[in-house]
């Protein structure tokens, strides 16, 4: 099944559950193709809208930049600037062809040296973009119609690195400065960005000279709204048609109001970090116990109130690749069996401390939560909240019984390689459960050989299964997002915020 069929069934089932309760979105209406927009989105820039500090991810959702690709609902990559691209037989470079006729917004042509300065950028700043860092790349023109991309050492996934908003592709003028680039008029997408106000607001115009499909409205105001009920309250009253990151305790409201509601899963999984390097832990059925002990189900449905899904495996229904089945729910009788033959009970009680922090406001009530479901396992639980930057060190050291942590499973690309290798190889930078596997490790030593799409996913699949058969954490849930529209027809879901939001959107009413 793949990426949107599944989202698309879960939206049916949504819809179905809301008529039964009563309630429907109401009409939008006619749509009016010169409409204008306001909408409220979530994350402002970090730091004006620069590449190197992942504001090139806004710009693309916002459809001003664009990428040499993009991806389909099976997260394999699609033509974008680039129509085709070709691997050297050496692994070690890639030419990418050029879409003919495309011209930046300020009027000059993409061509391979627009596009040469653009990435050359920002490969060339302090940090540059997870997707190309650490692989030794380098671009240069190969005609005037196409670029060739060279690593240090054989690359399979370079046509889905290339689909990173950080690496959009801005007109030569836009690094005339020699400092940031400047991003107002000067990339490629459907919308034009032409006047931005900081970190509160932007106003993005149709660009009539588009290459591809124009964009659905004539003009948006784009306002950032950081406060969750702000947006919820904003997109009820109608002072804007599209806000993102609605809080869950509003969705109600918000449809008896006539509002459209959408929600879909995050490329997102809450996971309960267990210490291997250190007893309880290094015992397989101490975790398994624990995980036996969670009732995942009643997190999400009732502890969350819907806000998530309960997780099964590492990977969830984001991608084609995840398990979509409910985990069982929680076997108390199970978990003692197991904590007995592992030498604790009444006579040894069991008691560890979970860490977690506040900065997503469901952590410390799912760390409550456990707490509760673990003591009639026979497992005493100290919950330690505190800030995530002061207790990393700590974990990451392996100074620590149990950390529950939300983690994004792909970084700025498609592709779970890096998460698989930094968070659970031996080696790994951001090992925390402290799990070391020879044949885990054999299995991703594999992946830069494999430029296969579908096979490369079968692997990731074969990877989180082999992380549950070692209990290797308790994937807890995969937290679900929320848009509406009120006025306006158009949103496409996307789990992996790397389709642009903004274009597909029509003004109705």
């Amino acid at each position: 099944m793949t990426r949107r069929v599944r989202i698309a069934a879960g939206l049916a089932v949504l819809m179905l559950l809301v008529a039964g309760c009563g309630g429907a979105a109401a009409e939008q209406g006619a749509a009016q193709p010169d409409g204008e927009l306001t909408v409220a989105l979530q994350f402002p820039p970090r730091s004006a809208y620069a590449f190197d500090a992942d504001d090139g991810a806004r710009l693309q959702s916002l459809g001003v930049a664009e990428t040499l690709t993009s991806v389909d609902e099976n997260v394999a990559p699609v033509p974008s600037l680039a129509t085709a691209w070709e691997q050297s037989p050496d692994g070690r470079s890639w030419r990418f062809t050029l879409r003919p006729g495309v011209r930046f917004h300020d009027g000059a042509p993409m061509d391979s040296a627009a596009v040469v300065t653009a990435l050359s950028y920002v490969a060339g700043v302090s940090a540059p973009p997870r997707a190309i860092r650490g692989i030794g790349f380098a671009v240069a023109a190969d005609g005037p119609d196409a670029v060739r991309i060279t690593t240090s050492a054989p690359d399979p996934v370079m046509p889905l690195r290339m689909s990173s908003g950080s690496l959009g592709i801005l007109s030569p003028a836009a690094y005339a400065g020699g400092e940031a680039p400047n991003v107002v008029r000067t990339a490629t997408g459907p919308y034009v960005l032409d006047t931005v106000n900081g970190t509160d607001s932007a106003v993005l115009l149709r660009n009539d000279a588009y290459w591809g499909t124009p964009s659905g409205a004539k003009r948006v105001t784009v306002r950032y709204v950081t406060d969750p009920q702000t947006r919820a309250l904003a997109l009820q009253s109608g002072d804007v048609q599209f806000a993102e990151g609605l809080p869950n305790a509003s969705l109600a409201q918000l449809r008896s109001s006539g509002a459209e509601v959408i929600e879909y899963p995050s490329a997102r999984t809450v996971e309960l970090l267990l210490n291997q390097s250190a007893a309880p832990f290094a015992d397989l059925r101490v975790r398994q116990a624990v995980t036996k002990a969670i009732d995942r189900p009643v997190l999400a449905q009732q502890v969350l109130g819907g806000a998530a899904t309960p997780s099964a495996d590492l990977f969830g229904a984001a991608v084609p690749w995840g398990v979509t089945r409910p985990p069982p729910a929680a076997d108390v009788e199970g978990a003692k069996a197991l904590l007995a033959e592992a030498g604790y009970g009444p006579d040894r009680p069991l008691t560890v401390r979970l860490q977690t922090f506040p900065n997503r406001p469901e952590m410390p009530v799912l760390a409550t939560a456990i707490q509760a479901m673990l003591a009639p396992a026979g497992i005493t639980v100290a919950i330690e909240v505190g800030d995530y930057d002061a207790q990393e060190p700590d974990v990451l050291a392996g100074r620590y019984d149990m950390f529950l942590n939300s983690r994004s499973y792909l970084s700025d690309y498609p592709d779970a390689t890096s998460t698989l290798s930094s968070d659970y190889t031996c080696a790994g930078s951001y090992n925390i459960d402290q799990f070391c596997s020879p044949a885990y490790d054999a299995l991703i030593a594999r992946l830069p050989g494999v430029s296969d799409v579908g096979q490369r996913q079968q692997m990731f699949a074969r990877a989180a299964r082999m992380l549950t058969d070692q209990a290797v954490g308790v994937m807890v849930v995969h937290p679900r997002n929320a848009a509406g529209l009120n006025g306006a027809s158009g949103f496409e879901p996307d789990p992996l915020d790397l389709v642009p939001v903004l274009p597909p959107l029509v003004r109705t009413g």
